[in-house]
């Protein structure tokens, strides 16, 4: 089972149950059926201080990913990290469906592409 951990940092209220869930479907169809995720919600100040610390680009948007394990092969016992997706629900609004599937499909080792979209596509309806 994929273990989502939720922190919420934003300063406003999020549906977190939700969120989490559409991370483990997301999670499950993708072939991942165990491991720990990181779930956060931050403002748009630090969303802003993190896109400009990790890609050295000073904007804020709307989800950043931060892969650990993604697919990679672990050793027998080693739980899977699969990393960390994070929010700005101040960016995204009651729209954070599409943004939360982008970041997860980022973990899993996806770049932008016709491929991606298309699982976005099929996880954002």
């Amino acid at each position: 089972m994929v273990s989502v951990e939720v922190s919420n940092r934003s300063g406003v209220e999020v549906d977190e149950g939700a969120a989490a869930g559409l991370a483990r479907d997301v999670l499950a169809g993708e072939g991942v059926a165990d491991g720990e995720l990181g779930l956060h919600f931050v403002a748009p100040d630090e969303m802003r201080a993190l896109k400009r610390d990790h890609l050295g680009i000073d904007e804020v948007t709307d989800v950043l990913s931060f892969p650990i394990d993604g697919r990679d092969e672990l050793a027998p016992g080693l739980p899977r990290q699969l990393g960390d997706a994070v929010l700005c629900p101040q960016v995204v609004g009651d729209g954070w469906r599409g943004p939360l599937v982008h970041g997860l499909l980022h973990l899993l080792g996806h770049d932008h592409g016709v491929e991606m979209e298309a699982k976005e596509a099929r996880w954002s309806a």
